[in-house]
């Protein structure tokens, strides 16, 4: 079958793959969601089987005609390799994007995540914001993350602070920081409307009490953020558990020095001169 065969698939499989394998996709946990480029999508077109239109449940019109590759709602990431057919489908866009379609996959009844709503607002936004260069949107449950969540003050300055801290390279990975979005109900419109909001300033995104959201270019990119902020996020509980407070760590003045040396820009709101009662939160 050709569309098994196209790199970009061969890529949404391994990302698929590489997170079950993380511990990130306990059962049905997480989904995936792919923006095909015009060429990819002609080059698999003549297996589109077009179903009916269905409401997507939000409007996107900047996505209009576009096609995703999406995971399938209810499906599990460790059978993405085994059962890719039932695993998740190529869905089309009507023109004006409000409504979508399946093309191929999701056989057997299958429907997309029922995180579509956001996957696509959040598509919409980054599309936006980076001139078309973010084509992936990826969310899953690491476990580390979403332990902080429980202990941090659920601010944007407080986690990108901590994250950052805990190990260098990770102001050059996001720099732009991270957002956090307070409990919801998962799966609805508002909670797609506050992850868009908050991708309007950031690529990752960290829903309270049940994981994050990542934005990128490709499918190594994203994974790479997420990869990364998830380590970072295990080191800090780590060390939060010999202690309460870290005994030395990075400073704001160290981390504009380090901004200079790798040209990128960290803003100001994380730099901030901590307290010593906020020296491990």
């Amino acid at each position: 079958m050709e569309v098994l065969k196209a790199g970009f698939v061969q890529g949404f499989m391994r990302m698929a793959q590489d997170g079950w394998e993380q511990g990130w996709h306990e059962r049905n946990g997480g989904n995936l969601s792919y923006r095909l480029c015009l060429e990819e999508a002609k080059s698999v077109e003549k297996e589109f089987a077009p179903g009916q239109w269905q409401e997507i449940g939000a409007s996107v019109p900047a996505l209009a005609g576009a096609y995703f590759l999406v995971t399938g709602s209810g499906k599990y990431f460790r059978n993405v390799a085994i059962q890719p057919e039932e695993s998740f489908g190529i869905i089309e866009l009507d023109e004006k994007g409000e409504n979508y379609r399946i093309c191929w996959g999701l056989a057997n009844g299958g429907r997309p995540t029922s995180e579509l709503p956001s996957h696509l607002m959040n598509h919409e936004v980054k599309a936006g914001a980076t001139g078309g260069r973010h084509r992936v949107i990826y969310h899953c449950h690491p476990a580390n993350t979403i332990a902080l969540t429980f202990v941090l003050p659920l601010s944007d300055e407080v986690f990108t602070r901590e994250l950052w801290e805990m190990a260098t390279e990770c102001p050059v990975v996001f720099p732009e920081g991270i957002g956090v979005v307070p409990w919801m109900v998962p799966g609805g419109k508002d909670i797609a409307v506050a992850t868009s909001e908050l991708m309007k300033r950031y690529n990752v995104a960290i829903w309270a009490h049940h994981g994050m959201f990542c934005s990128g270019a490709d499918f190594d990119e994203t994974f790479g953020l997420m990869h990364t902020v998830e380590k970072s996020a295990e080191i800090l509980v780590k060390v939060l558990s010999m202690q309460p407070y870290k005994r030395q760590t990075i400073q704001p003045d160290e981390f504009r020095r380090l901004a200079v040396d790798f040209k990128v820009k960290l803003p100001e709101q994380f730099l901030y001169e901590k307290h010593e009662s906020q020296a491990g939160r």
